[in-house]
């Protein structure tokens, strides 16, 4: 019998989700990017060269979606398109060494913002807490088909 007094799943995890989101602008801001722009760049972690196609599955996005996205990447260089050899009608995205330097350090900002939140529990339940966020995140990510980033 599930707990009565316990609040449903959603109930407290999208306020949560609003507040991450919250700590996590400014960081983006100062780093020049949208959210949709820094999981292009988290995307590319996975793969050092994606086609647009399988870069927007692999981010959960729509592939006509990421373009604009992409182009504003590529004009400030932190992303590469060029055609696949292979195939001249596709082209392959991969990520310069200043796209990996801002989406480094933004990551590194987010972390620590999220240090600051998780500072409320204690270690062991912080660990624990993160294990199980991310086991429940990656049963998700695997039932939409797109990739699990490493952690």
């Amino acid at each position: 019998m599930p707990d009565p007094d316990r609040p449903d799943l959603a109930a407290m995890v999208v306020p949560l989700g609003r507040a991450l989101v919250a700590a996590e602008l400014p960081v983006l801001e100062r780093n020049g990017l949208t959210m949709w722009a820094y999981g292009v760049l988290l995307g590319l972690e996975l793969e050092p060269v994606y086609t647009q196609a399988a870069l927007a599955k692999a981010i959960g996005a729509d592939k006509t979606r990421i373009i604009g996205v992409l182009d504003d990447l590529q004009r400030r260089g932190l992303i590469e398109r060029a055609p696949d050899p292979t195939d001249r009608r596709v082209n392959l995205v991969s990520l310069t060494k200043e796209g990996k330097a801002v989406r480094d350090r933004a990551q590194r900002e987010i972390r620590d913002r999220e240090e600051e939140m998780l500072a409320a529990l204690p270690r062991a339940d912080r660990q624990a807490f993160l294990r199980t966020l991310h086991t429940l995140w990656a049963n998700v990510t695997a039932e939409r088909g797109s990739q699990a980033p490493r952690m």
